[in-house]
């Protein structure tokens, strides 16, 4: 049998910061560039993109209710800074508030 090691969940809120701005962004980039993929009109991309990437940062944020079968889902984000580590900001994540800076670098050319 494997060996189970405890994560070692780190408060740094800076660095937290940090990656969730980078992880926003990319999965903002993914869903621009499935909607292109998926063939959408090109003027219709930057609002689906929008509607999308608002909905998913809310759940991730646990500002939308996430249940199923009266379970309620909480949903607290971390990031892995190496095997054994995962840094947090000590509250829910704020996802949200990045979104627009990336949508604003993506079609505000």
């Amino acid at each position: 049998m494997a060996k189970v090691r405890a994560m070692e969940l780190i408060l740094d809120p800076e660095k937290f910061d940090e990656h969730q701005a980078i992880f926003i962004a990319e999965m903002v980039k993914k869903i621009k560039i499935k909607l292109q993929e998926a063939g959408l009109k090109e003027e219709d991309v930057p609002t689906l993109t929008a509607n999308i990437a608002f909905s998913i940062a809310s759940i991730i944020d646990d500002t939308s209710a996430v249940e199923h079968d009266d379970v309620e889902g909480r949903p607290y984000l971390t990031f892995r800074t190496e095997d054994d580590r995962l840094i947090h900001c000590g509250e829910n994540a704020y996802t949200y508030e990045h979104v627009f800076g990336v949508l604003r670098s993506l079609f505000d050319e």
